[in-house]
């Protein structure tokens, strides 16, 4: 552990309690004036915005976003802003299961690359964003514990609407016209080693043998990490996670 001025907090995220650790340095010089910007940008147009956090897996990007909002609420010259996960416009497993796409000359079924941008109902999402931006909005959640998603499980009510995924930048089509409903833009990026040891360690802590972590990140992390860092809009904003989970500037 580095010397840096490490502070935990407890927080509820998936339902369950979790103590996570962010550097005190990085809260004020990174996270608060993200708050800061955001309360100005909203301010300034009057109505209610949307910013997007677009990050490759393993960036820890739904606890970012969840620490986001409870800071925000702590603060009292800030708009409080809710956080919105994209991971509800998956398909769901049935649908998964019986469509298929090809890959490698091979077809292969949806479920097989789950987390790819084919899996998600990109023109669904697309449609949620203009109604939240417009007034109150149902929003789906993703279950972890079924592993499918849930339809209007969320009331988005927030006059700041900050919205994480994997794909929110990606840069093919449908994909590209989600751009155009952010007020604000913000990436993380990482090297690929670090994503790589981060993703593994993540399947073996949820049970899989190394061996099978490792094969999994060849066949389907791998593929998507490189396709986020390769086929990405640039954000107005970048961060880079570094090897010891913190963030920097870019």
């Amino acid at each position: 552990m580095s010397n840096k001025p490490w502070k935990f907090y407890d927080m509820v995220i998936n339902g369950l309690p979790q103590r996570v650790k962010y550097n005190e340095d990085t809260v004020k010089q990174l996270f608060l004036p993200l708050l800061r910007k955001l309360t100005q940008i909203q301010q300034q147009k009057q109505c209610k915005i949307m910013a997007f956090l677009a990050a490759p897996p393993a960036t820890g990007k739904s606890t970012l976003l969840q620490f986001l909002e409870q800071l925000s609420k702590e603060q009292d010259d800030m708009q409080a802003i809710q956080s919105l996960g994209m991971d509800g416009f998956h398909y769901p497993n049935a649908y998964l299961d019986s469509h298929t796409i090809e890959r490698d000359g091979e077809t292969i079924t949806l479920r097989s690359i789950k987390g790819a941008p084919e899996t998600f109902n990109v023109t669904g999402l697309r449609a949620k964003m203009q109604e939240a931006k417009q007034g109150k909005s149902l929003w789906p959640v993703y279950d972890r514990k079924i592993h499918n998603p849930i339809a209007n499980a969320l009331e988005v009510n927030g006059d700041i609407l900050l919205v994480e995924g994997n794909w929110l930048l990606l840069d093919e089509p449908q994909w590209r016209d989600l751009r155009e409903l952010a007020d604000y833009t913000l990436s993380i990026k990482a090297t690929p080693e670090l994503l790589q040891e981060r993703l593994i360690q993540r399947k073996i802590q949820g049970g899989l043998p190394k061996a099978d972590a490792v094969k999994f990140y060849e066949t389907s992390d791998r593929l998507n990490v490189e396709r986020i860092l390769n086929h990405t809009f640039p954000a107005d904003e970048q961060w880079q996670m570094v090897e010891d989970g913190d963030f920097i500037r870019c």
